[in-house]
């Protein structure tokens, strides 16, 4: 798109909003046709993928909690200096560049191949890919690949129309869309065989999977398309096949390694995080030692509450099944010990070890907070999604 530009164009300048990869695609392109780049990046953006920018000469401008906020400033800072404004996904040569990387994989792999997972944020990568691979190679599925918190496509392939996220999950940064484009959502409906979407969990395993066999460390984004292939092999019982996952990214900061390092564990189902209440008396602590029975506890941390009658106590335990796990907290209610089971809230994996003594509804509270409302007419993640049955986007969560 940017080759296309006519020198009066270049002079003027260009200006984009991106999480990651288009910024630095852009900063590139503008330093070998001199011109002159503004790249808006959300505040949460890692240091690491705002930094990349800079080097290529672009100049950073951090703004707005979201992607959708940059790419608001970067339309009007676009109008009040003249600029053109590059978009990341939503423009036909934007997506033919990006499909390129579906050309690249069809050359490359010759034989058969069942189908090619694709990380989706905004949709151009998957739009591209799709319209290339479709016409050549029509048998190979196309499946994008979204996190459970910032399910954009899914929803709006469910619903049959565009939809705006209220709340966007910024784990996988660089897909954290609250809002698919026209066109890619134009082309994915007509091309795209499935959305799969992943749990912030499995997104960590799979960085500690391509680690573990590979010694290179993906970024949450990189890794969403591994997840997605994982659990898609798994629900169906794919074997024998081959299938291809992109890796889109391996900007990680790494004051984030420590985070994905003890979800790993939760994604493959080796630990689970609880949280039980202890009364303040003799003897309740063998008590809970022996309910606990033979499950392998990997992190304990006794709080003491001096002013109440309940200790919280927040563990890890390791290597279980489901049912092991079941089993145990029944035995724990059955004797009167509440108990929570913290492995599927990201809120209370994230902040729990942190949080100072509370009551047992006022931590209930907390592990169910919700984002409040904008006001505007929006759609949340999870609404009507299981409800919906199109054949040709199957939902599969791990």
């Amino acid at each position: 798109m940017m080759a296309k530009l006519s020198r009066e164009q270049l002079n003027n300048g260009v200006i984009c909003s991106s999480a990651g990869n288009h910024a630095q695609g852009v900063a590139l392109s503008a330093r070998k046709l001199g011109c002159d780049a503004v790249i808006v990046m959300p505040v949460t953006t890692p240091e690491i993928k705002w930094r990349s920018v800079e080097r290529l000469g672009a100049t950073v401008v951090l703004k707005g909690d979201s992607y959708d906020e940059a790419q608001s400033y970067a339309k009007l800072r676009c109008e009040q200096e003249g600029r053109t404004f590059i978009p990341p996904f939503d423009h036909p040569d934007i997506i033919a560049g990006q499909g390129t990387v579906g050309m690249e994989i069809v050359r490359q792999l010759q034989g058969p191949l069942h189908a090619i997972f694709v990380p989706v944020g905004g949709g151009g990568l998957i739009a591209g890919i799709a319209a290339y691979v479709k016409r050549v190679r029509p048998e190979v599925k196309i499946i994008g690949v979204e996190p459970s918190d910032a399910n954009a496509m899914a929803l709006s392939l469910c619903h049959g129309q565009r939809v705006v996220l209220e709340h966007v999950g910024g784990f996988a940064d660089g897909v954290a869309v609250k809002v698919v484009g026209e066109e890619t959502f134009r082309l994915c409906q007509e091309l795209i065989d499935g959305i799969v979407l992943v749990s912030r969990d499995a997104i960590c395993a799979s960085i500690k999977d391509m680690f573990e066999e590979n010694r290179n460390i993906l970024e949450p984004a990189g890794a969403l398309a591994l997840a997605g292939a994982e659990a898609y092999c798994k629900y169906y019982g794919l074997k024998g096949e081959t299938v291809v996952a992109i890796s889109s990214g391996a900007n990680m900061n790494f004051d984030r390694l420590r985070l994905v390092t003890e979800l790993a564990d939760v994604g493959r189902k080796r630990e689970a995080v609880l949280a039980t209440f202890l009364p303040e008396e003799q003897g309740s602590f063998k008590k809970f030692a022996e309910l606990v029975g033979r499950m392998n506890i990997t992190e304990f941390k006794y709080r003491y509450d001096s002013n109440g009658k309940e200790a919280l106590v927040l563990y890890s335990v390791g290597i279980y099944t489901d049912h092991e796990l079941k089993a145990m907290v029944e035995r724990m209610e059955s004797s009167e010990l509440k108990t929570v089971n913290l492995t599927d809230n990201d809120l209370a994996k994230d902040h729990l070890r942190y949080f100072g003594i509370l009551h047992f509804n006022e931590l209930r509270k907390e592990m169910n907070f919700t984002a409040p409302s904008t006001g505007h007419d929006k759609i949340k993640n999870g609404d009507d999604l299981e409800n919906c049955t199109r054949k040709r986007n199957p939902r599969t969560e791990p």
